[in-house]
């Protein structure tokens, strides 16, 4: 007894030791020129904001402090990490700030009030942060991205005062997303009767996703384990959450120990999105549909998390003075991370120049 003892205390110390190194300094790389140095008007940092009585967290990255800046809204959970495996390049063109949203990753806290989780609150705190970046960094008004659910505020903040915004890019937009939800279960029940796969067949008919029925908690235990091997989960690529994300969080250096805890536990209370019921609820092809700012949609076609589908359909019914559509042949959920070199494009020729050249047509 005391040997294995002894054995799990070991194991559980190399652990702690191996967590804590992957969680040295805890802060952001500088951008550093080709000597070494910190590179002249640049800005890398990490920085905690009081945004309407919260604390919140976010990472500013920009290799040009004058660049235009770009808010990103993220979507289930804070992804920040995943851009040091997967560059998006946003930091060449603009000043961008990976937000970390009330109750969410380094924004989390048990203590903040329940009843403050609204989609209303979250609206509201985007539109404070907004304010503070454009008077922080001189701007009249900002870039706005979303991804994800992300989009679901996204989208409607954008609708709500467009004066603050130069544009709306909507990357893997929610629409109606009980249906999606629905399109996706009818699809993986398909794919894996087809490559027999009777296990995962069993599980996903025990728990049937339906427009009257809803969501059902035993098909959201299911809903990534089923979606990644199918390659229609984070990316195409990724056939695992757990290697894919959970891994790959635990070891950014820029995150201290504590930072990744809150972020796990935050993810553990709000589940798929901290709005993932108004999301259910809601059909944005009826309620934003009208729009006094560019829009542009980034879609990964292999998309069924937000439906590639639903998505078009969604953008056709949308009225904005200028409007593109950009399909991503080789992604699914994260075009930004998967190609990253396209989104740039799109960005530099299409979206910093207001016009919509690049889109589909």
């Amino acid at each position: 007894m005391l040997t294995i003892t002894s054995i799990v205390l070991g194991g559980i110390l190399i652990l702690v030791a191996v967590l804590l190194a992957w969680s040295y300094p805890g802060k952001p790389k500088p951008f550093v020129d080709q000597n070494g140095h910190p590179l002249a008007g640049s800005i890398s940092e990490k920085i905690y904001l009081n945004i309407n009585g919260v604390k919140q967290g976010m990472f500013i990255k920009s290799k040009d402090i004058n660049n235009p800046v770009l808010l990103y809204l993220h979507g289930g959970m804070p992804d920040y990490f995943l851009a040091e495996k997967y560059p998006t390049g946003f930091d060449n063109y603009f000043t961008v700030v990976w937000w970390e949203q009330r109750g969410s990753g380094m924004s989390y806290s048990p203590g903040i009030p329940p009843e403050t989780m609204t989609l209303e609150q979250m609206m509201s705190d985007t539109l404070e942060l907004t304010n503070y970046l454009r008077q922080r960094f001189g701007k009249e008004k900002i870039y706005l991205m979303g991804h994800s659910g992300g989009t679901f505020i996204g989208i409607q903040v954008a609708a709500l005062s467009p004066e603050l915004y130069y544009a709306y890019i909507g990357v893997a937009q929610t629409s109606n997303q009980l249906k999606s939800e629905k399109l996706v279960y009818d699809y993986m029940l398909e794919q894996f009767k087809a490559n027999g796969n009777t296990n995962m067949v069993r599980k996903l008919e025990a728990a049937p996703v339906t427009m009257t029925g809803g969501v059902p908690d035993a098909y959201l235990a299911l809903r990534d384990p089923a979606m990644h091997p199918l390659g229609i989960g984070t990316m195409h690529e990724m056939n695992s959450h757990v290697t894919g994300v959970f891994i790959p969080s635990l070891q950014s250096p820029e995150y201290t120990l504590n930072e990744k805890f809150r972020t796990w536990t935050a993810k553990a209370r709000s589940g798929v999105a901290i709005l993932w019921d108004d999301m259910l609820a809601s059909d944005l092809r009826k309620k934003v549909t009208k729009l006094d700012i560019p829009v542009y949609f980034l879609e990964g076609i292999y998309d069924y998390t937000c439906n590639y589908k639903l998505a078009k359909d969604y953008f056709e019914k949308i009225n904005a003075p200028l409007k593109g559509f950009y399909t991503f042949e080789e992604s699914a959920h994260s075009p930004i991370f998967e190609e990253p070199e396209k989104v740039q494009k799109i960005l530099r020729e299409d979206v910093l120049a207001r016009t919509n050249i690049l889109a589909d047509r």
